[in-house]
Order: structure tokens, then C-alpha cells, then sequence
């Protein structure tokens, strides 16, 4: 007799698999469900957030396009410290910073602040590649040349095409005195830019023309900044820049016309007054020369290069009573400062002595006398300044 066991095993077991084998399914799409229901909120918060996050790097990009650094700096600080896994932002302000830094004289804590950033940013492992280029960037904007050219190169190793590394690798030789090796990553930087429309297309023309310079080839490099001007017609330090070869040349029109420009985009800026000031000396303008110097003291009064071009200014014109009290400001801004003595200017002291024994002024003369052998006694200073050991002739007269 032929045994039928699909019908031999009992009913109950039968419909006992079926249920528990539906039951799984059942509790697995319900769980699916739930899931997507609980994560239908933070799908769409992530997309917002996402939204959001590359509407700010766009704004802090077009207040960089319009030269508004300020803007530019604020907004991509906020952005990046949202978001720090937002290389773009870092990107975008440490450039930001470093341009910066190059617009007015009180602004040079801002590359030190930029690379500061680009540190802390490349310590972490899981960025450390996507910012090597900018860091790169940020080491040489502060004169450390060796380390920026090993950190471009790494990052030229993992992409040929990283025109940021190409800029900053340029720019580090150049530093080094490598002039050939610049020359030749810079034109590469331009190349790449021209080719792919670069955002940093206008930071490759500006590295040809420095290194360009650089090798005293003044009228390449004007053609070159004006190149870079011609892609950004609001960044400051350009202007600066293609005053600087034009001056090498001879050619105070358009170095003037290039400070002219600053002031018209920042009417404030005490560096641009103090350059007017300067040219106005070269061309003889008198007038002119000490009403930009004023100008730039009144802007930047703890700046004291300003009350040493004013007072140099006033001395060779004769007015030795504003020339020592321009000068004053000078050396006591210095020695407040901390400057060190190395760096101080030399001109405050004895230009300021120079005035004061005309004026026969033994009060004003004899402590900056002695100031200034305390100094070179203490440190290396080439310029010589002396007086017969009893001191200045006319106060030696004048106490007997």
C-alpha cells in the first residue's frame, strides 16, 4: 500500500508552519515601514541642511568675487565651523584670510591666523588630503617655504592637476630662490587654470607675475597682474602689487593710478596713503607728499612707518620742530611695540637727533642719545650714531 505523505502529516502541524513562516515577513515590512516613516523627518532635515550648506559657500564665494573679504571671512568661518567637514569653507577662508592680510598694514595677524586653521585642519586624518594644497598655501604666505614646497609636492604627487599645490609650489621656490623651478609651476598653474576655468585662475596670474618680478622682469610681470586684475577688478593686493613693478620701472603714473584705484575701493586704507606718500617724494611734490603722510597717520596713528615717512618728510624740508615730534612718535611707538631692534628704523632716532641739535632741544637730544647706544650695545645695528664721550657738543656748552 503506497503511503501519501503529503496527506499523512497532521492538519495542525501543516498550518502551524505556514503561519510562523508569514509571521517574519510580516514583522520585517512592518519594522521597514516604521523605519521609513521615523526617518522620513531626517531624510528631509539633511536635505535642508544640505540645501542650506551649499547656498552659504555660495554666498561667502560671490562676497570673495566682489572683493568683499570681510564678508567672505565672516561667512565662511560660520559655515566651516557648522560644518567641519566642509573643506570648501576652509578652503575659501584661509584664501580669504590671506589675501587679506596683504590690504592694510594692521592686517598681517590674518596669515598667521589662515595657516593656523590649515594646521589644525590637515592633523586630522580624514581632511588631511582634501586641505594639503591650501595648507601648502597658508605655509608659504608665511615665509615657511621648505615646508610648503614638501606639502605641494605631496599633494601634486596624488593629483597632477591640483592647481592650488601648483600655486603654492611656485611660490615656495620662489622664496627658496628658485626661480627656474617657480617660473616653471607657475606657468603650469596657468595653464591648468586657463584650461579648466579655475576658480584660482586669478591666483595663478598673480603667481607669475610675483615670481616674474621676482627676476626683475617688471614689464612681464605688470602684463600679468593685469591679467589677474582683469579676472578679479575688486582684490586690493593686486593693485598693490602692479604699483610695486611699476615703481621698479620708473613709471609713477601708473603706480599712482594703482593707489588711486585702492583708495577708491577703500578709502580708508593707510597703506595706500602712505604709498601716495612716497611717490609724492620721489616726484618732489612737497605738499602733496606730507598731506598723504598725514593722512595715513591719522588712519593708522599707532602705525609708526607713518610718522617716520611724515617726519623724514618734514625734515627735509626744514621744519625741524614737526620733524622731531613726527619722529618722537616714531621711535616711542617702536620701543612701546617691543619692535625688535633689528627690525626698528634707525631714521626715528637720528633724524629725531639731527632736528633736536638744530633746535638746540639737549632735553629731547641727550635721553634719545643714550636710548640709541643702549640699543646698539644690546644688538647688532649697522648705522652709527656718535658724539665725543661727554656727549653732544651744544649740551655740553649749554650745561657748563
Amino acid at each position: 500500500m503506497r503511503i501519501n505523505r503529503r496527506t499523512s502529516r497532521p492538519l495542525f502541524g501543516s498550518r502551524s508552519r505556514n503561519y510562523s513562516g508569514c509571521l517574519p515577513s510580516l514583522f520585517i515590512l512592518s519594522i521597514i515601514i516604521g523605519m521609513v516613516g521615523m526617518s522620513r523627518d531626517w531624510i528631509a532635515e539633511w536635505l535642508l541642511k544640505t540645501n542650506v550648506s551649499q547656498q552659504s559657500i555660495e554666498a561667502a564665494q560671490a562676497a570673495f568675487a566682489r572683493g568683499d573679504l570681510d564678508s567672505t571671512i565672516k561667512q565662511a568661518q560660520e559655515l566651516w565651523e557648522a560644518s567641519p567637514e566642509n573643506t570648501d569653507a576652509l578652503i575659501l577662508l584661509a584664501r580669504a584670510l590671506i589675501y587679506n592680510s596683504y590690504v592694510d598694514h594692521h592686517l598681517e595677524a590674518d596669515r598667521r591666523r589662515a595657516l593656523q586653521l590649515t594646521t589644525n585642519a590637515y592633523n586630522q586624518p580624514l581632511i588631511r588630503t582634501r586641505v594639503q594644497a591650501i595648507h601648502a598655501f597658508a605655509l608659504q604666505a608665511n615665509d615657511r617655504s621648505a615646508d610648503a614646497t614638501r606639502m605641494a609636492t605631496a599633494a601634486i604627487q596624488r593629483d597632477s592637476n591640483n592647481i592650488t599645490a601648483r600655486i603654492a609650489l611656485a611660490l615656495g621656490y620662489a622664496q627658496q630662490g628658485l626661480f627656474d623651478l617657480g617660473l616653471r609651476e607657475a606657468r603650469t598653474a596657468v595653464e591648468l587654470a586657463d584650461n579648466s576655468d579655475s576658480p584660482w585662475r586669478m591666483d595663478a596670474y598673480r603667481t607669475l607675475a610675483i615670481i616674474l618680478g621676482d627676476m626683475g622682469r617688471y614689464q612681464e610681470a605688470i602684463a600679468n597682474v593685469n591679467q589677474a586684475i582683469g579676472i578679479h577688478r575688486r582684490m586690493i593686493p593686486l593693485y598693490f602689487e602692479r604699483a610695486l613693478y611699476a615703481m621698479q620701472i620708473s613709471d609713477t603714473s601708473n603706480a599712482t593710478a594703482a593707489y588711486f584705484q585702492v583708495v577708491a575701493l577703500n578709502e580708508n586704507n593707510a597703506k595706500a596713503h602712505l604709498r601716495l606718500c612716497e611717490v609724492s617724494v620721489r616726484l618732489r611734490e612737497r605738499e602733496a607728499a606730507v598731506d598723504y603722510c598725514t593722512q595715513a597717520t591719522q588712519l593708522a596713528p599707532t602705525w609708526s612707518d607713518g610718522w617716520y615717512h611724515l617726519g623724514r618728510e618734514y625734515f627735509l624740508q626744514g621744519s625741524l620742530v614737526e620733524a622731531r615730534d613726527a619722529l618722537k612718535r616714531c621711535t616711542t611707538l617702536q620701543t612701546l611695540q617691543n619692535m625688535p631692534i633689528e627690525e626698528r628704523q634707525f631714521e626715528c632716532w637720528y633724524l629725531q637727533g639731527q632736528a633736536a641739535e638744530a633746535l638746540g632741544d639737549c632735553d629731547t637730544l641727550v635721553p634719545l642719545y643714550n636710548q640709541f647706544q643702549a640699543m646698539a650695545a644690546n644688538s647688532s645695528i649697522e648705522q652709527t650714531w656718535t658724539y665725543p664721550p661727554e656727549g653732544p657738543s651744544i649740551c655740553v656748552q649749554a650745561a657748563s
